[in-house]
Parts: structure tokens; sequence; C-alpha cells
């Protein structure tokens, strides 16, 4: 019987600094609704991929909640399997943490949004309104725009003339492209924090620029009624050696403020090695640089992106943290943030060269899921010629909603067994065909009809030139497995975006009903 753990409890080990492994197991538009703050959404459909990667020591103190839906202890058994050995249910679910008192909060990232509104009440971090902005661009003035997020965010839509320099990026670059200490930088993202963060890192970093973060990002511009850009393609270029230096000086200064350790690569091993903590290793460089070369054992996560996301990078509270760049700016302006989040956190100096040796992009390690018989492209065109043949594509729902296998049906793992109507056979496929074998191998398990595996997934038959439709055309589950954020794409309502705002100015106050953030600014 699977052990029971209270809210009490958890907030004791909050308090305490212990290591807090609280796992919401349900997919990621429910978890949005409502959960705990420092709760970590690790959906039971995508549990065995992404299981050792997040949750690297086997012994860690797991608690695991859903809202009555009987996730949770599907999601104990299949961590059990995966050999852990701490995992208990939260007493209730969400409805026993509502009971006990415990706060909730809603969307996605919530830690981390949360901390950069504190930030900017604690700091003031200065910002200008969409309009007065406009008016500056309109009048030619000295001025550069600076964008926090993902290049692929960038992309879809930005601020005119703005350049993509994602959050961690700012402290290294913004001499080169702002050399002139009068122009006035101006970050932004499509909301608040990255925004908020990354104005707030220049201002600590003492760049003597004036600088200003661009008020409520893209959501602020377009409620403003102006007109953003789409597809742009302008980026951050190299630095030069004196910039580098410069900015790496800064940077030290700024994690000495926070306290960040210091570990020495001579020691690295010894650290992530110690049996009794969690210990994550995190490249904060960009993914091209990952790819080029990176330290054994590392994972990749840009520092913007990781301070963004720390609940998703990191989601045992209380573990500890070792940041690694190759310039001393990045690793320690992430770090910065991090500790003033509660983290143990320290950067790795002092990286001989050559130890960047591994190449290519972080693959997350994952358990091979059991014997299920797999086809090829050419035999699934056959079975398909034949009646009663159902292909199941487990893909996220935007994937297969913008294109999918001629007939296929769309299924959330999580709703396996029960969603699939009858058929005479059923083909497995997602996009690379990983998550469909373990969603094969549950079917399997309960069925006297054939269960295959598409072999290489859609991917596959891509690469066949078959061809492929779109559209909801098929779907056995809710699209629940993402959460619609206000503030991405092009199409959200003016009203969701003005609730996501009001929600945004809210958290501080929600943060001191709760208790448990452990933040602290410098």
């Amino acid at each position: 019987m699977t052990a029971i753990r209270t809210a009490e409890d958890i907030r004791q080990a909050l308090f305490a600094g212990t290591e807090v492994a609280l796992l919401d197991v349900r997919e990621e538009d429910p978890f949005a609704a409502g959960h705990p703050l420092w709760a970590a959404n690790l959906p039971l459909s995508r549990l065995e991929l992404e299981a050792w990667s997040r949750l690297p020591r086997r012994d860690v103190a797991i608690t695991l909640y859903d809202n009555g839906e009987g996730l949770a202890e599907r999601a104990a058994e299949r961590l059990h399997a995966l050999g852990y050995t701490d995992v208990a249910l939260l007493e209730g679910g969400l409805a026993g943490w509502r009971a006990s008192g415990g706060e909730l909060f809603i969307d996605v990232n919530v830690p981390s949004k949360a901390f950069g509104e504190l930030v900017e009440a604690r700091r003031h971090t200065p910002s200008l309104p969409a309009e007065e902005v406009k008016a500056l661009l309109d009048q030619d003035a000295d001025l550069v725009i600076l964008d926090a997020r993902r290049f692929e965010e960038y992309q879809t839509m930005s601020i005119p003339g703005g350049v993509s320099v994602p959050g961690a990026e700012l402290v290294l670059r913004v001499a080169e492209l702002a050399p002139d200490p009068r122009t006035r930088v101006i970050v932004n993202c499509a909301g608040r924090t990255r925004s908020l963060i990354g104005a707030q890192s220049l201002i600590n970093a003492g760049i003597p620029n004036p600088v200003a973060a661009l008020r409520n990002g893209t959501i602020g511009w377009t409620l403003a009624g102006q007109t953003l850009e789409h597809g742009q393609q302008r980026r951050f270029g190299a630095v030069s050696p004196a910039t580098q230096a410069i900015a790496a000086t800064r940077a030290r200064q700024v994690a000495d403020r926070a306290g960040i350790a210091r570990l020495a690569f001579s020691e690295l091993n010894a650290w992530c090695t110690e049996a009794r903590r969690t210990n994550y290793l995190i490249d904060v460089r960009t993914p091209e640089e990952f790819a080029a070369g990176h330290l054994p054992g590392a994972r990749s996560t840009p520092g913007g992106q990781l301070v963004q996301e720390t609940d998703h990078s990191a989601p045992v509270r209380g573990a500890r943290l070792a940041l690694v760049d190759d310039d001393g700016v990045r690793a320690n302006m992430s770090a910065s943030w991090l500790a003033q989040m509660g983290w143990e956190v320290a950067v790795v100096d002092a990286i001989p060269a050559g130890a960047l040796s591994v190449t290519g992009p972080w693959q997350p390690p994952a358990p091979v899921p059991g014997p299920v018989e797999r086809i090829s492209v050419t035999r699934l065109q056959e079975l398909l010629a034949e009646p009663g043949t159902l292909v199941v594509d487990v893909t996220a729902s935007a994937n297969y909603v913008q294109r999918h296998i001629p007939g296929a049906a769309w299924v959330l793992r999580a709703d396996l067994p029960a969603a699939l109507p009858p058929a005479e056979r059923y083909v497995f496929t997602c996009g690379s065909g990983q998550l469909a074998a373990f969603a094969a191998v549950d079917v399997q398990a309960v069925t006297n009809r054939p269960v295959l595996l598409l072999e290489g997934g859609t991917a596959a038959w891509l690469a066949a030139g078959l061809p492929v439709e779109g559209g909801e055309t098929r779907l056995l589950s809710t699209r629940r497995d993402r959460y619609r954020r206000p503030y991405e794409g092009t199409d959200a309502p003016r009203a969701a975006m003005q609730a996501y705002l009001d929600w945004e100015f809210g958290l501080v106050e929600q943060l001191r009903r709760d208790g448990t953030s452990g933040f602290r600014v410098i």
C-alpha cells in the first residue's frame, strides 16, 4: 500500500529546506487551473519519459496528487517500477490541500512569475508603457529593444525593431548592441516576468545605459492597439573579448552579492555523485553551444528559461543546482536569481579547455519500454487497406492537429485503454514513436486484439513522403495536455490578456498568504 503524506508534512519540509518533490500528475491544463505553489507538473501520460531526468535521485521523497481522477495511484505504481523507493500520495489530493488551508495558484511556472512581481515591488524596476515606447520609436529616439524570450517565441510576434536576446544573454551582449551609454535599453517579453527580470539583471550588473522594461510586454503593446511584427530574424551577434571580460566582472559581482557558492571543476564529480542530495548539473548557454560541446552529465537549459521555468527543470524543491557556461557571465547571472528564489546553487569555475567534450543535443535518460511488435510504414499502408485497423496517435494534441496520418485518432495516454473504441487491430504512433511504445505496451496488457507500433513514428511516415491530414479530425480525449497561455500566439482574446495581467499584479499578495516561497530580493 502506498504511503500517505499530509499537506502539513509538505509545508514543514518546505519551511525546513529539505527536499520536496510534490508532483501533480494531471495534464497541464487542469494543473494550470489550480495547484500548490511548489507543485511541479509531471503528467502520468509522459511519466516514463521525464522521471529519470527530472527526479535523478531514486530515493528522493516524492508526493503525488491529482483531483480525484485516480491518476496518482497509477503514477505511484509506475514510479515504483522505475526504481523510486519513497513514493507517497498527498492526503485527500488537491481537495485535501485546499481543505488544509493551502493556497492554490493558477497558470504555469508560478514560482518564477510570482518572484518577478516581488522583484518589481521591492526594487521598483523601471518600466515604460507601450504608448511611450511607440512614441520613442516614432521619434527615432536612441534606443534598442531587446526581446528576452526564446527565439521561437520572438519569431511568433515581436515589438517593431526588437532584437532577440534571451534573458541570460542580456548582460553578456548588451554592450555590443548598445555601445553608447546614452542609448536607452528596453527589455520586453510577452507579459511581465522576463522583461522585469531582464531589465533588473542589467541594472544589477551596473550597465551605464538607462534601462526599462516594456510594461506588460507584447500583451501591453496589443492592448494599446499597436501593431506587432511577425517572423523576424534579428538576433544577437558575437561579443569581443573585451566586452566579455567586462561583463564577466559585472556578473561575478552580482553573484557575490547574492551569495553564490563557487564549485571548482576538480570538485564537480564528487558534487554530482553525492548520494544524499538531488543534484542538477545545468548548462545555461544556448542549445547550439551546448550541442557543439558540453560537460558529461550536463543538461541543456538556457539560463533565461531556467529562471522562468525552474519548476520544470528542477521539480525537487530543496535540491542543489550547479550551473555551467564558458564565459563567466550567464551562469553567474542565472545563479544570482535562483539564489534569491531560495535555491542552493553554485557556479562551476575553472573549467579546463577540452572538458566540454561531449557533442550533440541533450538526450534525457528514459527506460526501455516492454516488447511490442513493430511494423514498417509499408506494412502500415497494407494494414490500412484492410478493415478494422485503427491508428492511435499519442503525440501532443497540437502536433496531431497540425498533421497526422489520415484516419488516425488522437488520445491521451493517461486515458488508455478506456478511451479506445473497438477495432480489429491497433497501431500506435507519435512523433518519434518513443511515447507510443509505452502506450502500446499499456494497451497490449489488457486486450486480446493485435497491438502494433509504427517503427519511427509519424516522422517515418513523413520521411516516406506519404500524405497527412490536419485538424481535430478524431479526438478520443479532450485537449487538456497543454494550457493555452494568454500571452502566446497572436489571437488571444483581449479580456483573457487583461485578466492575465490582473492575476500577475496580485501574485505578491498571494505569496504573502501562502508563506512557503523562501524568496528574498537583493
